[in-house]
């Protein structure tokens, strides 16, 4: 998937379909002059209905098409025929949709199961016949029921990553260098921040045909929850990561610092982040000598008691197998 096929924020307007008429009819035929009241009631209309797609990884559908209308209802007819329902509207997300009200900002559901279905807009009942008024001292009601107009309203789908893994670091921390050793992703890779603007997910094959994804988050910077840099654009594909791997290089100037900072902005956009695995990762690591590992290692020991963590080198395919193990146990624990 190119980054510019990667939509994950949409505004569509949705309408369901009117009800119909209620007939108003009184039953004729030869030889019976007064049959009294026979009309029907009109057919329902149509509902606009959200399904989940487990083969749909963005909202670029919605690119293009904006509005969804459902069919309106077909009225009465006489002999107590019903008219046909209005043609229901499906539209199909990707796992990980959360659809709110455009207005109130309410959130209305979240997709999270292939083909789970939820009616977002109901059509409108259809009118009741006149036979249905039919009294003893009405005999022949020469009125009906009108259909019920449909719903009408305008909703925010935001499209939650759904990965297994999430890289979480500083720009040109070299996520998307490690997600295309690991994957058979293609993100853009230079050497200058926020070469990501967008999340890019790959798969990771594991030992005997098993695999995880991992997706690569843009960057963080200080200020993220408040929406600095691109703010809370990314920080909601984090929350229904399972595992975050936190990736910092070998070449900060202060790797406890900038984990905190990262901690820190996680824990102001949604303290429950918190609560999911964490992996402390090194990269760039092949700069290092033994020497110099050997002192980081000492400090690491110090300020990360109760973090896991480990050196890498995604260019020199450094401690790769064991990154894929540990992954692994974590996402198995």
């Amino acid at each position: 998937m190119t980054e510019g096929n990667f939509v994950d924020y949409v505004k569509v307007h949705l309408e369901s379909g009117k009800g119909g008429k209620g007939s108003v009819h009184l039953h004729r035929e030869k030889f019976i002059t007064k049959g009294g009241p026979d009309g029907g009631d009109g057919g329902r209309g149509g509902h606009v209905i959200v399904r989940g797609n487990k083969n749909l990884w963005t909202l670029l559908s919605f690119k293009y098409t904006r509005t969804f209308r459902a069919g309106h209802g077909e009225h009465g007819s006489k002999n107590r025929s019903t008219g046909a329902d209005g043609k229901d509207v499906y539209i199909e997300v990707p796992l990980g949709t959360v659809i709110k009200d455009a207005e109130s900002q309410e959130v209305l559901l979240e997709i999270t199961e292939d083909q789970e279905e939820v009616i977002l807009a109901k059509g409108g009942l259809g009118g009741r016949g006149n036979w249905h008024f039919k009294t003893s001292t009405n005999q022949t009601p020469r009125y009906a029921q009108p259909g019920m107009e449909g719903e009408e309203l305008d909703v925010i789908m935001e499209l939650k990553v759904l990965a297994d893994v999430g890289l979480v670091g500083f720009p040109n921390a070299g996520k998307s260098t490690l997600l295309s050793v690991l994957t058979s992703a293609k993100p853009k890779i230079a050497d200058y921040e926020f070469t990501t603007l967008k999340p890019n997910l790959g798969i990771v094959e594991y030992r005997d045909f098993k695999s995880f994804v991992i997706a690569d988050i843009p960057g963080i910077i200080e200020g993220a929850a408040e929406g600095r840099g691109l703010g809370h654009y990314f920080l909601r594909h984090i929350e229904r990561n399972s595992t975050l791997l936190f990736l910092i290089p070998a070449d900060s100037k202060d790797i406890s610092k900038e984990y905190e900072i990262l901690l820190d902005e996680l824990r102001r956009y949604n303290p429950d982040l918190l609560e999911k695995s964490r992996l402390l990762v090194i990269s760039k690591s092949d700069m290092l000598d033994d020497e110099l590992m050997a002192e980081m290692k000492t400090e690491l020991d110090k300020d990360f008691k109760d973090i896991p963590y480990m050196f890498i080198s995604s260019v020199a395919q450094l401690g790769l197998v064991e990154l894929k193990d540990k992954l692994w146990a974590m996402l198995n624990d």
